[in-house]
């Protein structure tokens, strides 16, 4: 079943081949989480202490004395800060190439974010949206304000 979904992930972006290794599963790590933190994964909400595993289609969090950084397979660094929710829509990542694909929206709240491989790879796929407007990377950092 997780070959199927790899196969499908690297169809579905156009990136197939032999060295494709697409994560069916772990997107990232959570490397740092201070107060309320939490994620949502499949209607359920879990704590998410330090070494938690963040999967594509988690929204991550953040109460108001919360702040949490998570570090991608790619290396992309992203760090909510307080009163944040921020959903991890799509991740795919080819260790051997570095393609893949983020696709985040920031609903509320604040995100920084540092690009890692995937933006340096196919900068065409990596995308961070807030309301009302839609952010294309191109390998930089930069800091989303979604307001609440």
């Amino acid at each position: 079943m997780q070959a199927l979904a790899r196969l499908l992930c690297a169809v579905s972006l156009g990136l197939g081949g032999a060295g494709a290794l697409w994560a069916a599963g772990e997107a990232g790590t959570v490397k740092t989480s201070k107060g309320s933190v939490t994620i949502e994964r499949a209607g359920q909400k879990l704590a998410a202490p330090v070494g938690t595993q963040i999967y594509a289609a988690d929204a991550v969090l953040t109460g108001a004395d919360g702040v949490v950084g998570i570090t991608l397979r790619d290396n992309t660094i992203l760090s909510a800060g307080p009163n944040s929710r921020v959903e991890l829509n799509k991740f795919a990542f080819d260790s051997t190439t570095h393609a893949g694909a983020i696709d985040a929206s920031v609903r509320r709240g604040t995100l920084s974010v540092s690009s890692g491989k995937i933006a340096k790879a196919s900068p065409g796929n990596v995308s961070f949206s807030a309301p009302g407007m839609t952010l294309g990377v191109r390998g930089t950092t930069f800091l989303i304000d979604a307001g609440q």
